[in-house]
């Protein structure tokens, strides 16, 4: 090798030298310095005495540190609990019949797997490089299985093998699928002479739909616990519906705490406000004696008195006013057939919603909806 070789390479080793010590000065300080403010804020952990690279190390530093020996290159692993989806795969999916289905999801596999193309759009995941993602069909199987059991998250996470944070994920994902896709495609008036009709069977004419409100119990929160507490004296969010003659809802109204009265809520409702201004229903009337009579709605003694609301007699009764209280108790009774076969099909409505305030909402609004198909495709009420 040449004398300006020679030089040039000895050059070359004491620059590089010179910048691997002032790095592992700077580094020494960086850790000093840290080190003082951890105690300072009286937080000392192990960790102050080591030597942290994960700041101010660019690729070329690295790679430095990892000639030296200061830094060992190790294989990255992901770690994953090992789960069995076998049940789902092998036995839901490819033996149940359709009495299995409708006793745990509370319909016929038809009627889930149109269900689950309605909200693929909104519900299907691209697989990453970690791990494959859920398929649409058992996205929705966790959610349908954890709103129609009272079974905890970890439960029903170990029946589908995922864990109980991927089942809270996937309740929510679809709920608000449904709330974002359906409702207003299955939640609705519908045709409304059909309705009419209907309750003209049973005895009342003219007569859109029968309104009441129920609760869904909830875990309050601590600082709001006053608010939700009703009558009957535990916490609850209201339901508000207006229901068809075949025990449909065509109006849902959910949120306002189990204190309020079911007038105030009727009234602060869109619903209230169409009916005032008479754009619900078509402008059809009949003459019942010298008085015409709109098409009208059906509420118990708690909702107003109004020309297109009609409610019980009270008091002393002649003959034609309990005939007439008969007939409306009679139509009614739909009202409270529907929220019972609600929160009999899906039993979480049953326990206190372990959720936030602004997730219980879109539950209790998706179970409305789950309700509607299952009504609408005839899915068999199973009372047991």
């Amino acid at each position: 090798m040449e004398a300006a070789q020679l030089t040039l390479a000895i050059r070359s080793t004491l620059n590089t030298t010179r910048i691997i010590q002032q790095y592992m000065q700077h580094q020494n300080l960086a850790k000093r310095y840290r080190a003082r403010r951890r105690r300072q804020r009286g937080h000392v952990s192990d960790q102050d005495m080591d030597t942290d690279f994960s700041e101010s190390m660019g690729p070329a530093n690295a790679c430095i540190m990892v000639l030296m020996g200061q830094v060992h290159a190790v294989e990255r692993r992901f770690w994953a609990r090992e789960t069995s989806t076998d049940w789902w795969d092998r036995i839901v999916l490819q033996v149940w019949d359709d009495s299995q289905w409708l006793r745990n999801f509370r319909m016929r596999k038809g009627t889930f797997m149109e269900l689950c193309d309605l909200l693929s759009p909104a519900l299907r995941r691209m697989n990453t490089k970690m791990r494959a993602a859920l398929t649409v069909e058992k996205r929705v199987a966790i959610a349908l299985w954890k709103l129609a059991t009272p079974d905890s998250y970890l439960s029903v996470g170990n029946q589908f093998g995922v864990g109980k944070s991927t089942v809270g994920a996937a309740v929510m994902q679809v709920a608000h699928a449904i709330k974002d896709l359906l409702i207003s495609r299955v939640v609705t008036l519908g045709n409304v002479q059909v309705i009419v009709d209907g309750f003209a069977a049973m005895g009342f004419p003219n007569c859109g739909g029968a309104i009441d409100g129920t609760h869904i119990p909830i875990l309050a929160q601590e600082h709001q616990a006053a608010e939700y507490i009703n009558h009957k004296g535990y916490f609850s969010i209201v339901l508000q519906a207006l229901v068809d003659h075949k025990g449909r809802f065509t109006n849902i109204n959910v949120g306002w705490p189990g204190k309020v009265h079911d007038a105030r809520i009727f009234r602060n409702s869109g619903l209230f406000q169409k009916l005032q201004e008479g754009t619900l229903f078509p402008d059809q009337k009949i003459t019942v004696g010298d008085v015409e009579m709109p098409i009208c709605i059906l509420g118990d003694p708690a909702y107003p008195l109004m020309p297109w609301l009609m409610k019980p007699y009270t008091g002393s009764l002649d003959s034609s006013q309990e005939l007439f209280n008969y007939r409306l108790s009679k139509c009614r009774m739909e009202e409270e057939c529907a929220f019972g076969r609600l929160k009999a099909r899906w039993c979480s409505l049953l326990t206190r919603l372990d959720l936030s305030e602004t997730n219980i909402p879109t539950v209790i609004t998706a179970c409305c909806v789950l309700h509607n198909i299952c009504e609408s495709k005839g899915e068999t009420f199973m009372a047991g």
